[in-house]
């Protein structure tokens, strides 16, 4: 699993280029698309979990949306420029309960790349400091898309639902390194049974891309599922 300091030096390596890749360059329709999904608008207090060098917080605040990002990564978080910024695991936020009006986690984040380690934890947690009737965004892999379209090298374990992949991440110079990513793939049912475990009643579930938010029914094509999940009151 890549966690706390063997995350770092994945952050550490990559820094800005991590913005380089493909997947990074659809925030903006991801982001207009959350904002209606959620209800955001000006003044709404919102907590962006794994944010990574944060490109969602820092388009939210642009809508002039109090987001504050947080991420285990100290490297990501001084690459993301001025805050708010908080280091934390996402399985003990260091926020009191009913502290925003929205949590959103995003591109795997601080829940998918747990690689079976806590994911339970870390969406109670996400519960725990959205104010009652607050929403939450979550985006997961798809166990469905991970087997039917296993990529070369990478293997997935059946029994834990985690595909693990050795990663050749590039820094900002170009050079490259090999880093082992653990991520942790779901099916709709097991989103929404975690989600009622954790206070959370599900909205809607659909299936999405990066930079393809959309109302799309689930299925087997599209690498990742969207959750919108309210607090119950």
């Amino acid at each position: 699993m890549v966690h706390g300091r063997e995350f770092e030096a994945l952050a550490a390596h990559t820094g800005p280029a991590y913005l380089r890749y493909s997947f990074t360059k659809g925030t903006a329709q991801e982001v207009e698309w959350l904002t209606g999904a959620l209800g955001l608008h000006r003044g709404t207090r919102v907590l962006d979990v794994g944010c990574g060098p944060g490109r969602h917080s820092l388009a939210l605040r642009e809508r002039g949306i109090e987001t504050v990002g947080l991420d285990i990564s100290l490297a990501f978080l001084r690459a993301g420029g001025p805050g708010p910024w908080v280091r934390s695991d996402a399985r003990s936020l260091p926020f009191p309960t009913s502290s925003f009006d929205a949590v959103v986690c995003l591109c795997q984040g601080g829940f998918g790349l747990l690689g079976g380690h806590g994911e339970a934890t870390a969406l109670s947690e996400m519960a725990r400091v959205l104010a009652p009737g607050g929403l939450l965004g979550l985006s997961a892999f798809s166990a469905y898309f991970a087997v039917r379209y296993l990529e070369e090298g990478d293997t997935f374990d059946a029994d834990t639902g985690v595909n693990h992949e050795a990663a050749t991440v590039r820094d900002p110079s170009g050079r490259e390194a090999a880093f082992d990513l653990w991520t942790t793939c779901f099916t709709p049912r097991e989103l929404r049974l975690m989600a009622a475990d954790a206070g959370l009643r599900v909205r809607e579930l659909w299936s999405v891309a990066p930079g393809s938010y959309a109302a799309r029914a689930p299925d087997v094509e599209h690498p990742e599922w969207l959750m919108i999940a309210e607090k119950s009151a």
